[in-house]
């Protein structure tokens, strides 16, 4: 399976949760390739930060010919994650044609809702080009004990994409475990995030790409 982490609108954790989502697929024990198609290099950093090697390889491919390019370098892994860039349409728009899957990490804001509009479109363009492509959007960074989440839930209704029931939560232990290249898998393994990241790649997998 090919899961395409993608949002037009940056700073919406669109390389945490590709990250999160690679490591969680790998205890699930998928052989899995982390893509980062942002041409700030984000993923690679994290994985530079690592003192040892990652749970999972990370490679660099920030062209618009990741549709051509992914096939050849997937056939020898179970699934690759490819970390989307932010405002650039064409990049974008060929890791969307690479993909099975498209997950859309939506803040709980007005903003973030209203900026979905673009990436939506970009999904439909691909469709053309790759009709069986699914996309979904997951709630990401949301305020523990907040009622925003099911706002933003039903603020999405009116968009042609399912929200996943998992939510991740805004927690400081991602922000400290990426400062060192780990994950919350690791950095605290039966935490709330570990357990949330848990649910999400579960969920993902049940949708039977």
């Amino acid at each position: 399976m090919i899961i395409s982490v993608q949002n037009q609108k940056g700073g919406v954790g669109k390389t945490t949760l590709a990250i999160h989502i690679s490591h969680g697929l790998v205890l699930k024990g998928h052989n899995v390739l982390l893509v980062d198609a942002d041409p700030q290099g984000s993923s690679r950093d994290w994985a530079a930060a690592r003192g040892e090697k990652p749970p999972f390889p990370v490679i660099g491919l920030d062209r618009p010919t990741i549709h051509r390019d992914l096939p050849a370098l997937a056939k020898d892994y179970d699934d690759v994650v490819i970390d989307g860039p932010p405002r650039v349409s064409d990049l974008a728009r060929s890791a969307i044609i690479a993909s099975d899957l498209v997950v859309i990490p939506i803040q709980p804001s007005p903003y973030d809702i209203w900026a979905a509009e673009e990436v939506i479109k970009l999904i439909q363009e691909a469709s053309v080009f790759k009709e069986n492509i699914k996309a979904v959007f997951v709630i990401n960074r949301k305020i523990v004990n907040t009622a925003i989440g099911r706002d933003v839930v039903e603020a999405l209704e009116h968009y042609p994409f399912s929200v996943l029931k998992s939510t991740i939560s805004q927690r400081v232990v991602f922000a400290e475990s990426a400062a060192s290249g780990n994950t919350v898998l690791e950095a605290d393994k039966s935490g709330a995030a570990a357990k949330e990241v848990k649910a999400l790649v579960n969920e993902l997998l049940k949708l039977g790409v």
